[in-house]
C-alpha cells in the first residue's frame, strides 16, 4: 500500500470539484485501488467483530437517540494512527479538501468519518447531513468496501436531486460518491447483506463559539 499518496490537481480530484460545482454530486466507480478498498473492509469487520461498532443514533448533542425505525447502521468514528490503511484513506481525503477549497472556495477545515456497518435488513430513511442548529458540514463523502455486491442486495444510496429526479448509487468496492451536504436529501435502501462503507463529512468552520 506504499506509494499512495495523491495529489489535490489529480485528475480524479478534479473531476470531482468539477461536478460539485456543475450538479451537486460527483460518483466515482473506481475511486480506491483494490488493495486499499480491501484492507478497509477487514478493518471494518474485525472492528465489528470485536464489538466496537455501536447502533448510530439520529439527531445531535443531548437530542441524540437510536432510533432503528430511522437508521439502523452500527458505527465508529476514524482517528489518525489506528492502522496504516485508515491513515491512507484519511491522506486520500486531505488531498481531496485541498483540491475543494481551492476550486470551490469552501473554507473545509477538517474530514471526520466513519465506518458503517449495515446487516440485513437495515436501512437509513431519507435525510439531509447537515444539522439545523450547526452548518459545518459542507460536502459529504461515502466509499464502499462491499466485494461482489449485485443489484439483489439492495443497499443503494438514492440521492434526490429535484425536479423529482433520482439517482441510485450501487454500494460496489472502490466506489466513491460525494455530494453538497446540506441540499441533497438521500437514503439508505434496505440491504439484504452485510453493508460496508467509510462516510464523512468535510466541515468548515462553524458560526458557534469555541
Amino acid at each position: 500500500m506504499r506509494g499512495m499518496q495523491i495529489s489535490s490537481d489529480h485528475p480524479l480530484l478534479l473531476s470531482i470539484v468539477d461536478d460539485l460545482a456543475e450538479r451537486g454530486w460527483s460518483q466515482q466507480d473506481l475511486f480506491l485501488p483494490q488493495d486499499l478498498t480491501a484492507a478497509l473492509a477487514a478493518e471494518c469487520r474485525q472492528r465489528s467483530a470485536q464489538g466496537e461498532l455501536a447502533p448510530a443514533a439520529v439527531g445531535r448533542g443531548p437530542a441524540q437517540e437510536i432510533r432503528e425505525g430511522i437508521r439502523g447502521d452500527r458505527i465508529q468514528w476514524l482517528e489518525p494512527g489506528e492502522s496504516s490503511a485508515c491513515d491512507h484513506y484519511l491522506e486520500l481525503m486531505g488531498a481531496l479538501r485541498e483540491a475543494l477549497n481551492r476550486g470551490l472556495f469552501l473554507g473545509l477545515e477538517d474530514f471526520e468519518c466513519h465506518f458503517a456497518l449495515y446487516p440485513p435488513g437495515a436501512f437509513y430513511r431519507k435525510h439531509v447531513d447537515r444539522f439545523r442548529d450547526d452548518d459545518r458540514r459542507m460536502v459529504s463523502a461515502v466509499v464502499y468496501l462491499n466485494e461482489a455486491w449485485a443489484p439483489e442486495h439492495g443497499g443503494q444510496l438514492r440521492m434526490y436531486l429535484g425536479q423529482e429526479r433520482e439517482h441510485d448509487v450501487a454500494p460496489t468496492g472502490g466506489c466513491l460518491a460525494v455530494f453538497l451536504s446540506g441540499e441533497v436529501p438521500h437514503e439508505v435502501l434496505p440491504t439484504t447483506r452485510d453493508r460496508l462503507s467509510l462516510t464523512g463529512w468535510f466541515r468548515r468552520r462553524g458560526n458557534e463559539p469555541f
